[in-house]
């Protein structure tokens, strides 16, 4: 029976949808192999902090790590929830501790009030402001809306952080079956231009060079100028654009760009529209940013077939859909979205839901 539960994988890509995956199915994880190559070799500092997080938003999960970092065990437990508080490393901001946790929380025993404190945007991960903006909106496509909230309290620009975030997140018992699959017309366009320790008007300069091209696509802009002043402003000099764009059926797609040394405000908001517009074209009801999310929660919907209309799957949701596979054994239809036009490039994505049932929620 142990070895039927224990999930086996080498490399140390992909490593946060596994544990997701490994959480709510109560599969036992073993990844070995983790940079095993690399002069530095096993987990990372990032890596390792998200597994104590893990370990704390969980009872009784056990985590065995190598002597050398190379492999790591993880025997889930149940999701716990409840008041929280970690310091991410400054290596990665905090959106990419968030994101595993927005997968799980839906299933915890109490409601999950988890505070976060390190970077809240970099180049890498999704900035907190795309989570409370765009990743939350998608939740709430199933049916987990009362009281889900990020509350941005602190920023935190790299390399120093000092930044500060709350997550709120409801319980839920099931999650509803999603069919989404009219993308519609784009009708707005919104904006967050943040500057933290630096000339306030960088936010001014980024939402000017971004309208300059916007304008030219759709009447409907507002993009909200955000400068934090003293210790709400964390410990680094830094500014960033965050850009989303809504359809009349409510399909969010989204784009940023933060400030890297030697780049002025105008580039970074130039970067961030540009994006934008790339992922308008990519087409369907939800952004590349938000596939698997979606993914995983159609999986986990009622008994009965999901639908959603999304564009190509960039490469991690093709191993998503792998993994979702290996662990609930579901499998996805996946069809042109419109056989008729050899031009459209968007996809519909269906599959039967498992009839996910959240146990650990309590009684009381």
């Amino acid at each position: 029976m142990e070895s039927r539960s224990l999930v086996n994988f080498s490399g140390h890509q992909y490593l946060r949808q596994r544990l997701v995956l490994s959480i709510l199915t109560g599969k036992h994880v073993r990844i070995d192999k983790i940079r095993s190559e690399d002069k530095d070799p096993g987990l990372r500092d990032y890596e390792v902090s998200l597994l104590r997080l893990l370990e704390k938003v969980t009872n009784g999960s056990v985590i065995e790590i190598s002597v050398t970092g190379t492999a790591v065990l993880l025997k889930p437990g149940v999701v716990s929830g409840g008041p929280i508080t970690h310091d991410c490393p400054l290596s990665r901001s905090i959106g990419y501790f968030l994101e595993p946790l927005i997968m799980i929380a839906p299933f915890s025993k109490k409601p999950f009030q988890l505070t976060l404190r390190g970077i809240t945007t970099d180049d890498n991960d999704l900035s907190v402001d795309l989570i409370r903006t765009v990743t939350l909106p998608h939740l709430q496509l199933f049916g987990i809306s009362d009281g889900l909230e990020l509350r941005i309290k602190r920023r935190g620009a790299p390399p120093e952080g000092g930044g500060e975030v709350q997550f709120l997140c409801p319980i839920v018992k099931e999650v509803k079956t999603l069919n989404f699959v009219d993308p519609g017309k784009i009708k707005r366009i919104r904006g967050i231009a943040h500057a933290v320790r630096v000339n306030p008007q960088f936010s001014n300069r980024m939402i000017d060079a971004s309208r300059s091209v916007l304008n030219r696509f759709i009447p409907d802009i507002y993009l909200y100028s955000d400068v934090y002043k003293g210790d709400e402003s964390g410990k680094s000099p830094g500014y960033a654009l965050s850009l989303l764009a809504e359809s009349t059926t409510s399909a969010i797609h989204c784009s940023e760009a933060a400030s890297t040394p030697g780049e002025n405000p105008e580039d970074i908001a130039l970067l961030a529209t540009r994006a934008l517009l790339s992922e308008i074209r990519h087409g369907g009801c939800v952004d590349r940013k938000h596939q698997s999310l979606v993914l995983l929660m159609m999986v986990l919907g009622s008994e009965d077939i999901g639908q959603c209309r999304m564009g190509e799957p960039s490469v991690r949701t093709i191993q998503f859909l792998r993994d979702i596979k290996i662990f609930f054994g579901s499998v996805f239809n996946i069809t042109p979205a419109d056989p008729t036009d050899s031009s459209n490039t968007e996809l519909l994505y269906s599959c039967l839901g498992t009839g996910y049932v959240n146990v650990n929620r309590s009684l009381a």
